[in-house]
């Protein structure tokens, strides 16, 4: 069921009490390069650097006013989700007990610390963290927050909720897809709003669960997912998650890494902004859609910025690194 707008238009008071709204910017390079009018949703400003703050603070808000006998929250990430849930949870009080998979960004797990998160490192990927995770909840009497839920899309929807509101008659947006939370935001929002803009979904070549999911419709899993994309590095699809965006989006795509560390040196070198391999997915997508986007107006999440030093060193340098 699709959030009424009053009901987003409370979770954006909410984030705002808490941060201010991220900007959606033309780039005149960024157009000249693409030849098409572009507008970048700029969510590497949020205050994790990602757009995943937006849903911590709606999530721990509902939390608090519904389970208040927990003393605290665990969860899985590879990151942006894990800065946002340990902020949300320190903000009212609560102990923020995060997994993460091993040789995790070391940079991402230094500021999960930051925010007060408790690491603990555990499994070889994401969905082997989320089943560590699994069991602490079982055993520590923290309460399990989900990669996907109502309250984090509802959050999360406020960003789309903003672009949509400054930037009128948008004929297509990229989003990227790891467990589902930011594309679902995006149909919230444009359908709430009564809009008719083409949402299209983009995922690694190297973690197409999402985008065989939306062609077969079942349950779809893929054996590995190591990406330079870590934020949608996901090898199982979350089916609440599929059930929207199946019939929301119009198409989901899939790019290489080396789509995405091109990708990645085109923000840099034409609006200077700093985007991690998953927040550049869209902008990937796009630059291979560039013939079919032409003289119409798109908009791309750059959904988050934070990369490593060195690996953003060696893709300014030319280089894909490989996972």
């Amino acid at each position: 069921m699709t959030p009424a707008i009053s009901s987003l238009e409370q979770a954006a008071a909410l984030v705002y009490e808490h941060m201010a709204p991220t900007p959606q910017l033309h780039w005149p390079l960024l157009c000249q390069e693409l030849g098409a009018e572009v507008w970048v949703k700029h969510e590497n400003h949020a205050p994790t650097g990602a757009f995943k703050v937006r849903g911590g603070i709606t999530f721990m808000d509902w939390l608090r006013r519904t389970h208040p006998e927990y003393r605290g929250i665990v969860s899985a990430t590879r990151g942006n989700h894990g800065q946002s849930q340990a902020r949300a949870a320190r903000s009212a009080g609560l102990e923020a007990r995060i997994v993460v998979p091993e040789g995790n960004s070391v940079e991402k797990n230094a500021a999960m610390a930051a925010f007060g998160a408790d690491l603990v490192v555990c499994g070889r990927d994401f969905d082997e963290a989320r089943e560590a995770a699994q069991r602490l909840a079982a055993t520590d009497d923290l309460f399990m927050v989900p990669p996907f839920h109502p309250e984090l899309v509802r959050g999360v929807a406020t960003y789309a909720l903003e672009l949509f509101r400054a930037v009128h008659a948008i004929d297509t947006v990229y989003v990227p897809i790891g467990c589902g939370s930011g594309i679902c935001g995006v149909i919230a929002a444009r359908d709430a709003l009564g809009l008719d803009t083409e949402i299209v979904g983009v995922v690694s070549t190297a973690a197409p669960a999402a985008r065989d999911a939306f062609i077969s419709g079942n349950i779809e899993s893929s054996t590995t997912a190591i990406t330079l994309a870590d934020g949608i590095a996901v090898r199982q699809v979350v089916p609440e998650a599929l059930t929207i965006y199946r019939r929301g989006a119009s198409r989901v795509v899939t790019v290489s890494d080396d789509e995405i560390a091109e990708a990645m040196r085109l923000y840099f070198r034409t609006t200077h902004n700093v985007a991690e391999g998953a927040g550049a997915a869209a902008l990937a997508a796009l630059m291979q859609e560039r013939e079919q986007q032409r003289d119409r107006r798109s908009a791309v999440i750059l959904c988050g910025g934070n990369v490593d030093t060195q690996l953003f060193r060696q893709i300014l340098a030319g280089e894909t690194p490989r996972p």
